[in-house]
């Protein structure tokens, strides 16, 4: 296998503001693999809260390349162990790789991801939220308004709480005569002491759940809320890769898988799983990448109760085809492999 990398500056919409950055350009990395004809397709987002940069993820995928140069394509999950103890500095990278041998692994198969693993089409799956970032209230409607029919919208809020701007949002749905459902996500900027109450307020006003309420390391003070708060919680930033899944459990009532994070599609099915048998619910989100990369998470939808893979819709411009949306929900892929291809062509 041949492994190739480019990268890519992926302008936004609109800026989008969390709780501790703003972003207008989103540069990303797609890595091509390439196999007796056939080409798969992985992607990851540089990303400074987590270290990473092109060229670190460049550094570590040019390291292992001569050694998958003669491998065999049999097994994506096999390939990801034998790659592990090198790849684990940059799971970023991992991923990428790991999305582009599942790609092309699938395409050799003659069949969709999600049909290669078993899953089946008709089955219920859950609708993407559409992703609303910081801003004033006025264009954080205009935002809502710009993406009409959505069953679910995530709110990003930040360390001032943000009520104001959730209720101007819910008063536009009620002014629309619709009543979509509401999430936040804090990413990191709450305290212990303002959650409970925060809570309470945030359920009048037709809120599902709040992710990500505190630091990413404060699993002891979520352990005093589980349970006790008005409003489910899920964990983001707590749960980076799989031994995470285990610390979320006391603390948490849901967890947000990143793809990037944990190294990829191999992992995250692991991580399903054990969020499962341990009675946490699973949201699998992104991080604003092209349809390269939320493909390879709207193969995992079955499998899912939340998803947040809008990245590639809050682009000005996609790099990528093949994924259909209606109202929410992604259409499971019919092409072999993820079912995107980039749209000019190959490298």
């Amino acid at each position: 296998m041949r492994v190739t990398c480019k990268s890519f500056d992926l302008p936004l919409r609109d800026p989008f503001t969390i709780s501790r950055s703003t972003v207008t350009v989103q540069p990303t990395l797609i890595v091509q693999v390439e196999h007796e004809g056939l080409f798969g397709y992985g992607e990851a987002t540089t990303n400074e809260y987590y270290g990473i940069t092109l060229e670190r993820m460049e550094r570590a995928l040019a390291k292992i390349a001569p050694r998958i140069a003669d491998y065999r394509l049999e097994n994506p999950a096999e390939l990801w162990k034998e790659l592990d103890g090198e790849l684990q500095e940059c799971r970023f990278a991992q991923c990428a790789l790991d999305c582009a041998v599942w790609d092309i692994y699938a395409q050799s198969q003659g069949m969709p991801l999600w049909k290669l693993w078993g899953f089946d089409e008709k089955s219920p799956y859950p609708p993407s939220c559409f992703t609303i970032g910081i801003d004033t209230p006025e264009v954080m409607v205009r935002k809502m308004q710009n993406q009409p029919n959505w069953p679910v919208y995530k709110i990003k809020l930040n360390a001032s709480g943000g009520m104001d701007l959730v209720r101007a949002l819910r008063e536009e749905t009620t002014r629309q005569q619709v009543n979509p459902i509401f999430r936040v996500d804090a990413n990191c900027a709450w305290q212990a002491a303002q959650v409970k109450g925060w809570a309470e307020e945030l359920q009048t006003l037709n809120v599902e759940l709040i992710e990500q309420p505190l630091p990413a390391d404060a699993y002891e003070e979520m352990k005093l809320l589980k349970g006790k708060c008005a409003l489910p919680l899920m964990a983001d930033e707590s749960c980076q890769v799989e031994a995470d899944v285990d610390r979320c459990i006391e603390g948490f009532d849901a967890i947000n898988i990143k793809l990037v994070k944990c190294g990829g599609l191999t992992p995250a099915r692991r991580m399903i799983a054990r969020a499962k048998q341990n009675g946490l619910r699973v949201m699998v989100g992104c991080m604003t990448e092209s349809s390269i990369g939320i493909s390879a998470g709207v193969h995992l939808l079955p499998l899912l109760d939340f998803a947040d893979l809008d990245g590639a819709l809050l682009l000005a411009k996609d790099i990528a085809s093949g994924l259909e949306w209606s109202a929410g929900y992604c259409q499971l892929p019919s092409a072999p492999g993820l079912g995107v291809q980039l749209l000019d062509g190959r490298f």
